[in-house]
């Protein structure tokens, strides 16, 4: 019963539309046989009624066959039309055939005339829903212009007709052929009255639709647009998009489709006051968010661009990039390359006073919560004593200006990775308070779309090999931002930041993983595998949360929040530790590390970061296997386990790691 009511509940459009396509052939019939009689009474005979029968009966059968009820009548092109007659005229025939079978007396004209009233009836009917629900959508739809008359903007006008979101009100064209011409009636415009034409369409958005030129050529475009204030996103060809197995192989220009909102675009003067004419270091240059900062920083011109990176080969690959930037765009910036670890103090002081650094952008950090979970020292070492060194160096060099990058798992963190940032942040925000020298600020945002280990990356591949997509669980929400606004937020609070502030971005709403995954399967060409749709193309399996993550994240700890200069951008004040119970803790720490003694690591994190509450006890993997080493040696000795009483224990029942020599038993 179940079963037929859902094939019921699914088929329902499809045989309305069937009944209502009979009744308009019923009047079409009747219609025809009024005009050919010269509106004379209708006698209906046993005859004449068996001869509609047959042509109706039939006609359903070809209607279903041509597939008139598989189309979706808001997107019926050129081919539904087509069908339409093709059907039409088909029952027209069925009709001349069952006159003559069945001796009905119908006149020779009246298929003819029933043709034309049927056609107008079955396929004007739909043409007429068609345009009201185009017309509805007007409405609704964000005003564009398209920036290239060619192919590919030829292609994207065809795709936004049929979309919910986007009407393209206008054309531009560097091609002075193409310009004043009509595409569909849309005018093409020349690029040198861009800015009126905006104004007088209303055009909230322009997009660039250009994949045939160079890349220096649309950077060129999108800056000079985006300096007069213009909203511009870059859309790649089809070839750009598809590789030969018929799959996305690019979908960086469309991860602000999956974001549901318009990017936030930067104020330059914010930029340019940190950076313009400065000597700008970045750690961590080499990460996802450091590559993307030295990129942007590039463009306003400091002095010098340090990049400072432990990874010899993600530094090889920036410089690389950034020094093929330079040749592409004539830009005259020093840039140098560093090798070097943020926890060796003595190293980034001899980088900072070498080459009087103004500005500090400290991307450096270990961000993957699992990989953190299960490297704990490692973790706090790199997060907090590096942030530390980096800090205590700037204030000895007299650094102008400290931004750390910072995260939402900062926030009430349930993870080790989360606690370390946090941790950092009390850091930062006791240095700006402590010292005056430095000004000192964080940075806090969300999930990076695209970044390295974030969930986009990861279902790319994972839909490329055909899935499944793995999602931890249903109800999992993040915030997300690409990586480009990412570093603008960091460029823009380093200049508004004083004394330990925190700075985070107005992210709008969460988005559901599983969201992301289900438009990022349907972006990629494919469909998604489930009960409802058992023939889908790619299953999503929920796999449960791992070490540390929670269902939800926040950006800002408490209520103290006021605005900033720029109107997406807000400022937080937020508790902090007093300097001398910071002090000692940090003190603990170092030594902590040191040993290499994870437990003591994880305690001590518990107790310095307010409303840190771990999920699940430690799981440091270098830790559990000594740990259980120690146990398993102790318990093959019978003397030694008679005097395990005497041996240190942690609170949570684990021997605690024996540093120097084991007592004589």
């Amino acid at each position: 019963m179940r079963r037929f009511y859902k094939v019921a509940q699914d088929n329902y459009k499809p045989v309305l539309m069937l009944c209502y396509d009979l009744l308009m052939l019923t009047v079409a019939f009747l219609l025809a046989m009024t005009v050919r009689f010269n509106g004379a009474a209708l006698v209906a005979h046993s005859t004449m009624m068996l001869c509609l029968v047959m042509t109706l009966v039939s006609s359903s059968f070809i209607f279903l066959r041509l597939g008139l009820y598989r189309t979706v009548i808001r997107y019926m092109g050129q081919q539904a039309l087509v069908a339409v007659l093709q059907g039409v005229t088909a029952s027209a025939v069925v009709l001349a055939v069952a006159s003559y079978l069945t001796y009905a007396g119908v006149p020779r004209s009246v298929p003819v005339i029933y043709w034309c009233f049927a056609l107008i009836a079955v396929g004007g009917s739909r043409w007429l829903v068609r345009v009201y629900y185009q017309m509805a959508l007007e409405i609704h739809k964000t005003r564009v212009a398209i920036y290239g008359a060619g192919t590919a903007g030829l292609q994207l006008f065809k795709g936004l007709v049929h979309g919910e979101m986007y009407k393209t009100v206008a054309f531009f064209d560097d091609n002075a052929s193409k310009q004043n011409t009509l595409i569909d009636g849309v005018l093409v415009y020349s690029p040198a009255n861009i800015l009126e034409v905006i104004a007088e369409r209303d055009i909230s958005e322009v997009l660039l639709a250009m994949p045939g030129v160079p890349k220096r050529r649309r950077r060129e475009i999108t800056r000079n647009l985006r300096e007069r204030g213009v909203v511009v996103k870059v859309i790649p060809g089809m070839e750009e998009l598809v590789d030969s197995a018929g799959r996305v192989s690019d979908v960086s220009q469309i991860y602000e489709n999956i974001l549901g909102r318009a990017p936030v675009e930067p104020q330059k003067e914010l930029i340019s006051a940190s950076i313009a004419g400065k000597v700008v270091l970045v750690t961590g240059a080499g990460g996802s968010i450091g590559s993307e900062l030295c990129r942007q920083i590039l463009h306003w011109e400091p002095a010098r661009l340090i990049m400072v990176e432990a990874s010899e080969f993600a530094l090889y690959q920036i410089e690389r990039e950034l020094r093929q930037q330079q040749h592409d765009e004539n830009l005259q910036v020093e840039v140098t390359a560093l090798l070097g670890d943020v926890r060796n103090r003595t190293r980034m002081s001899e980088i900072i006073r070498s080459f009087s650094v103004h500005t500090i952008y400290h991307a450096a950090a270990y961000k993957h919560v699992p990989l953190v979970e299960h490297n704990v020292v490692m973790g706090a070492e790199n997060n907090v004593l590096g942030t530390l060194s980096v800090l205590e160096a700037a204030e000895a060099c007299g650094v102008e200006q400290f931004v750390l990058v910072s995260t939402d798992k900062a926030v009430r963190p349930t993870n080790v990775m989360g606690a370390t940032k946090r941790l950092a942040e009390l850091i930062c925000q006791d240095f700006g308070h402590r010292f005056g020298r430095t000004r000192v600020c964080m940075v806090r945002f969300g999930n990076v779309l695209g970044s390295s280990g974030s969930v986009i990356p990861l279902f790319t591949d994972q839909i490329n090999a055909g899935g499944p997509v793995t999602v931890t669980h249903p109800k999992v929400t993040r915030y997300f931002m690409t990586i480009p606004e990412a570093a603008q937020l960091v460029l823009q609070a380093g200049s508004m930041g004083r004394k330990g502030e925190v700075f985070v971005l107005d992210m709008g709403e969460p988005v559901r993983i599983f969201d992301i995954a289900c438009r990022l399967i349907q972006i990629m060409g494919h469909t998604v595998r489930d009960e409802t749709n058992p023939d889908g193309d790619i299953e999503i399996q929920i796999t449960g949360l791992r070490p540390g993550e929670k269902l939800y994240e926040e950006l800002l700890l408490g209520d103290a929040v006021a605005g900033t200069d720029h109107p997406m951008i807000m400022r937080a004040e937020e508790e902090r530790l007093p300097s001398e119970q910071l002090q000692l803790f940090i003190g603990e720490l170092k030594e902590a590390c040191l040993r290499q003694d994870a437990e003591a690591v994880h305690r001590l994190l518990v107790a310095s970061v307010k409303d840190y509450a771990p999920r699940q006890s430690l799981v440091d993997t270098v830790w559990v296997r000594a740990s259980a080493g120690i146990e398993e040696g102790l318990s093959s000795v019978p003397v030694v386990r008679a005097e395990i009483k005497h041996l240190p224990v942690t609170a949570h029942g684990r021997v605690q790691r024996l540093t120097g020599e084991v007592p004589e038993v």
